[in-house]
């Protein structure tokens, strides 16, 4: 995510993280309303209104027109659409968290668990298992069947509880089996 539409997500939330900005957008879903129309529906005095429409018009989700010494405002729906394109997409959402910060709490774990290129102790806790099954199934090739004697044998490579290790990997999905068979998923 740019950080110009990163911005324009904080400001969005910013403006609708208010009750009456968020009413005043559901009266303006429902059709134009002047200030007058909205304070009266929201019981609240219109310059507060106009306060909070200023804010959703810097941010472009109202526009207004002029009637008379009316101001009529409107949602502007493109606004919600492009926003909804452009910054709410699943892989602009998922570009928010560090991916680095997941990183480096695997790093750690692998840390704790490993000694060179073997494993000191299968970890008790399942996240933490689940680290060290992930480095261990990288250990192994991605289009090798192995026999259950071969499978073992290179798991022992890396602790001498081997059958815990096969198993484990196959329960949490990284391997698969079928007749004695065994390969990476």
């Amino acid at each position: 995510m740019t950080q110009e539409n990163f911005d324009e997500l904080l400001q969005f939330f910013k403006v609708l993280g208010n009750e009456s900005r968020l009413r005043i957008l559901g009266l303006l879903a429902n059709g134009e309303r002047s200030v007058g129309e909205l304070a009266a529906a929201l019981d609240v005095k219109e310059p507060t209104v106009s306060h909070h429409l200023g804010m959703m018009k810097e941010l472009g989700l109202v526009t207004v027109r002029a009637e008379g010494n009316v101001r009529i405002y409107q949602l502007d729906t493109k606004v919600l659409e492009r926003m909804n394109r452009n910054i709410f997409s699943q892989d602009n959402l998922a570009t928010l968290v560090d991916d680095t910060s997941e990183n480096a709490q695997e790093q750690k774990v692998l840390k704790i668990y490993l000694e060179g290129s073997r494993i000191k102790e299968i970890p008790y806790r399942y996240q933490k298992r689940l680290v060290v099954l992930k480095w261990l199934v990288n250990q192994l090739e991605m289009d090798v069947r192995y026999t259950e004697a071969d499978l073992s044998a290179r798991l022992k490579e890396y602790h001498p509880d081997y059958a815990a290790l096969r198993r484990y990997l196959v329960e949490t999905g990284l391997m698969q089996r079928e007749k004695g068979v065994y390969w990476r998923v």
